[in-house]
């Protein structure tokens, strides 16, 4: 079957359009605010120990006063970066020091780009166990 070169580009833009918009319900739920029960852990020990967990509340402080990110990893595994709303951007973890090593319900607008997750704090409570 033979097609003509304006059927095809017509094609092609049908195609594109489709795309584009299939995306933007996605973008409008960025920014919905969510609590997330996770631990505390300093990025590193997340991703190069791969632990489930804090090995202690001293260990994650420790690394928090020696410069290294606090993040949420959820009992499932998935990493939220603790983020700014401010231009320019402040670092996150005097919100999150005090709960190093544990267990908390942090409540905040979360967005999700390229497999990363990222919350804006707005509230930080101890999980109830």
């Amino acid at each position: 079957m033979k097609y003509s070169r304006v059927t095809l580009r017509l094609t092609v833009a049908a195609l594109v359009l489709a795309s584009m918009t299939a995306q933007i319900p996605a973008a409008n739920a960025q920014g919905k605010t969510t609590t997330v029960k996770a631990y505390v852990i300093d990025s590193a020990c997340a991703f190069i120990k791969n632990l489930k967990k804090p090995v202690s509340p001293e260990c994650a402080v420790a690394c928090a006063k020696a410069g290294s990110p606090l993040v949420l990893l959820t009992s499932g595994g998935m990493v939220y970066w603790p983020i700014s709303n401010e231009a320019p951007a402040k670092g996150q973890n005097d919100k999150l020091l005090e709960y190093a090593g544990k267990q908390v319900s942090v409540t905040g607008k979360v967005f999700d780009k390229g497999g990363s997750h990222a919350i804006v704090i707005e509230k930080v409570e101890a999980a109830s166990k």
